[in-house]
Formats: C-alpha cells, structure tokens, sequence
C-alpha cells in the first residue's frame, strides 16, 4: 500500500470544562491512504466528530488542548498557524459537515457559497468560476445546475442541500475528504444516492475518504477498513470483510448484534446496555467498556489495554474479547486461534 495521505499518532483532544481539560479523544492512531475509505464508527459521543475537527483545526484554541501527532502529506498539522491552515482546508482537505443547513451560509445563493473556495484558491476569471461552479453542480448529480445555482440554502430540500456541501468540499479536488455523518435526517433513497455519488467521485479522483457514521449498513457498503470508535478509543481496527465477518471487541460485536435481521424478524431486538460516559466521568484507565458488559468478570479487563494485533491487519483494545459472550447465547466458538 502506498504512504498514507494522513498519519494521526497517539492523538489527544481535550476539551476544557471549566478549569480542567477531559480528553474526548484518548490516544488514537490511524492512517488513511489514497483510494482508500476508512470508516469511523461508534455510538453518538464516542470522540468521531472530535477527531475530525482536530483534523482540520477547527477546534476552538482556548478551549482546546491538543496532543500527539497529526501529519498531512508529510506536514505537522498541529504545528501550522491559521494563514497555512486555511491554504490546506478546502484545498487539499475537503470537509462535509454534519448538518448542511447549520453549516451553509443563509444569506449566500449555493453557487456563491461553492465559488468562494475557487476565491479563496484559485485565480480563475469570474466567468470559469461559474462554469466550474455549474460542472461541480452537475457532477453531484443535480440536473438542474441554472436554478440551483441561485437558490439559497432553506429554498432546497435536505438531499440537494447535501449535495452542495459535496460540491463545496470537493470544488478544488482535495486529496482527503471527511464526510461527518454525511446521510444525517435523510431518507433512505437520498441517502443511498449521497453514497454512491463519494464512491463515483472518490473512484474518478483517487480521494482518500474518512467516513465517519453510526450506520453499519453504510459501512458495509462504502469502507475498505474499519475502525470502531468507543469512549475516544479505537477499540477495534480491521479491513471490512473482517471486521464483519470476525468481529472480535465486545462493543463490536454488541453493535452488529443491535441490527435488526430480516432472516430473524420475530427475534428481540438486543440492546446494548448503559449508555456512553459523560465527557467528566471516562475512565483513566482499564477498560471503557467495562462497566456496559458487566457479566463479565473483571479479572478478564486489562488495567491499561492497548490495541494488539490479533491477525494480520486486524486490532482489538483489551484482552477482554477473549472471555465475551451474550447472556443469551452460548459462550465461546468466535475467539478459537486468536491470541
């Protein structure tokens, strides 16, 4: 494989709360290559959205402590001010927000909104920023591109509005995309049309995508590799085949266990137990998990897990894997020649 575009080493987000700063993100290590989509998954607070805005910078400084290493192309992110900052957002990385409406200018037509990154990094005449504008529009899958162009965001219906955020993030042809939960409150048409337009494009242009999403279906579809995401840990790392097939973390598995099947459509529906931590009260040490698997023993819990490799490409937090089971299933079977 070739040199990652994006290498993040040992990366730690904290967030001030009050006088103290509580790491969101607790020493996270990944890359992402060219061609390539890694998905980040995990329930709502587990550091996702945390980790992608490390990435870009976007974090507010004084209220943010950062550490560890994040390098883009081989350059130190954390080490760059605002002016080479902004030369590398919207240029080399694109970014799709969470919620379209919130992140779109209200008092800017969408066309406006999408030529003021050519503005801002190109030196194109008026006239081919529009045409570039109206190619970008057409190229989201918007057949209308003319009347699109002038409308602004609350004139547009939530899957074209997404659209426009694709058609911004991707205006100058980044080298890495973060799409934050980019199917957000849309259904499940538009949703699957929004996905298959980031692979086209991701295919045309050899863009390196960072997925970040809650939806497994998604994920099955869409990832190359997988890494699961809990309490601002990585607590599982495999190629997707793997990770769905062999999943091996506690969490992973109580995840895919949480998806309704049409082969068992009268079976109860398995519900993870807990819920994520508060920012204030995660654990320092030991499992995270802990506490939402409390059938079992603690003896099985590393006190300070680390991500070991199980197989070849494949990484689990803590050795309590090995000893999980459902209540309701029989123990064992899935763990059998793993260390």
């Amino acid at each position: 494989m070739t040199q990652p575009v994006l290498q993040i080493e040992n990366l730690r987000v904290s967030f001030r709360i009050q006088k103290e700063y509580f790491a969101a993100v607790g020493g996270v290590t990944l890359n992402v290559h060219s061609n390539e989509v890694l998905a980040i998954v995990g329930e709502s607070g587990c550091g996702k959205s945390a980790l992608a805005l490390a990435i870009t910078g976007l974090h507010a400084p004084e209220r943010t402590k950062l550490e560890g290493s994040i390098r883009f192309e081989g350059m130190d992110m954390l080490a760059l001010g605002v002016h080479e900052l902004n030369a590398i957002r919207g240029r080399k990385i694109g970014m799709i927000f969470q919620d379209p409406l919130s992140a779109l200018n209200p008092l800017m037509t969408a066309g406006r909104q999408i030529e003021e990154s050519l503005d801002y990094h190109t030196t194109l005449s008026p006239d081919h920023k529009r045409q570039r504008t109206l190619d970008l529009l057409e190229r989201v899958g918007i057949t209308n591109p003319g009347e699109i162009y002038g409308r602004y965001p609350h004139q547009l219906s939530g899957g074209l509005r997404q659209r426009i955020m694709i058609a911004m993030a991707i205006a100058c042809d980044p080298v890495l995309l973060i799409a934050d939960e980019p199917t957000t409150a849309l259904d499940v048409t538009i949703q699957a049309q929004i996905m298959a337009l980031l692979k086209e494009l991701q295919q045309q242009t050899n863009t390196g995508i960072m997925l970040i999403t809650h939806n497994l279906g998604i994920v099955a579809e869409m990832a190359d590799r997988v890494a699961v995401m809990y309490a601002g840990e990585i607590v599982e790392l495999a190629d997707v085949e793997t990770l769905f097939d062999r999943p091996l973390h506690p969490y992973t598995r109580s995840l895919l266990h949480s998806i309704p099947s049409l082969q068992t459509p009268h079976e109860k529906l398995h519900v993870i137990q807990g819920i994520v931590p508060p920012l204030q009260q995660l654990a320092t040490a030991g499992c995270r998990f802990q506490s939402r698997i409390n059938w079992i023993p603690a003896t099985e819990h590393e006190e300070n897990p680390i991500l070991r490799e199980v197989e070849p490409g494949h990484w689990v937090r803590c050795t309590c894997y090995r000893s999980f089971y459902f209540p309701d299933q029989p123990k064992g079977g899935i763990c059998d020649g793993l260390s």
